[in-house]
């Protein structure tokens, strides 16, 4: 079932889109746009701009532009005391996590998942060093590195009540061979939430585009579910969408 909700969101505090491009390594930037599907590059890309003091590094923007769409999503979805398991895919060294575990009022664990033991070494670090207080005193946080094309072999099935991808499925499919794995992590996601549990893609593609392509991944998958689509809000003359994603619940 294709579901297209449109819903104005404000964007308070944004990274374009362009941020990639006035990295200072020329030959990083152009191997990055060419690869972006390959463990090698994202491990030199984070390599190269770890300047010995650790700043994090948004794709788009940052959490408190799409907090409105998170939020609402951990309260309806908590029904019981234990906490609810967050994962964020490609996290990089985003602050999107961290964040999540630190403002979510419900009791989360949020794994913050990385194909890069860079990214997930500098992300581990500064929490050592910067630690940050939960609003809720049952919520905890990991780093992990993790191919996220093999979810199943890390979490349950049903196991997952959000999954959050900020940037790494654009990565993925304007890759010269990253298509097919952006899509093996779609089929992996709905196997691993669970039913009242939802994919939120966020991403500046048309959902004339993006819409059709998830929704033909989605029919590969063994798991029914639903898409929609969110608009949230213009930034330097982009505008930027939730894609939510949800397995639907059986009905016999």
């Amino acid at each position: 079932m294709l579901r297209i909700l449109r819903a104005s969101l404000c964007l308070r505090r944004s990274f374009g889109k362009d941020a990639l491009m006035r990295c200072h390594h020329t030959s990083l930037t152009n191997e990055l746009i060419e690869n972006m599907d390959k463990k090698a590059t994202w491990d030199r890309f984070y390599t190269e701009n770890d300047k010995g003091t650790f700043k994090n590094f948004e794709w788009f923007f940052g959490f408190h532009a799409i907090q409105d769409c998170i939020q609402p999503l951990l309260q309806t979805t908590s029904s019981t005391k234990a906490p609810l398991h967050v994962l964020d895919i490609g996290c990089g060294t985003s602050a999107l996590g961290p964040c999540i575990y630190r403002h979510s009022e419900c009791a989360v664990r949020v794994t913050c998942a990385d194909i890069s033991p860079v990214a997930v070494r500098l992300m581990q670090e500064d929490a050592e060093n910067t630690p940050v207080q939960p609003c809720n005193p049952s919520s905890t946080l990991v780093f992990q590195e993790m191919d996220c094309t093999e979810l199943e072999g890390h979490f349950r099935p049903g196991s997952l009540a959000l999954i959050v991808d900020k940037g790494t499925t654009d990565a993925l499919v304007r890759s010269k061979e990253g298509r097919a794995k952006a899509g093996q992590i779609v089929r992996q996601c709905l196997k691993v939430l669970r039913p009242s549990g939802h994919l939120l893609q966020f991403s500046d593609e048309d959902p004339d585009a993006r819409l059709l392509w998830l929704e033909k991944e989605s029919r590969g998958s063994e798991v029914e579910s639903e898409v929609g689509v969110y608009e949230i809000g213009q930034i330097r003359g982009v505008t930027y969408f939730c894609y939510q994603i949800t397995p639907c619940i059986a009905h016999h």
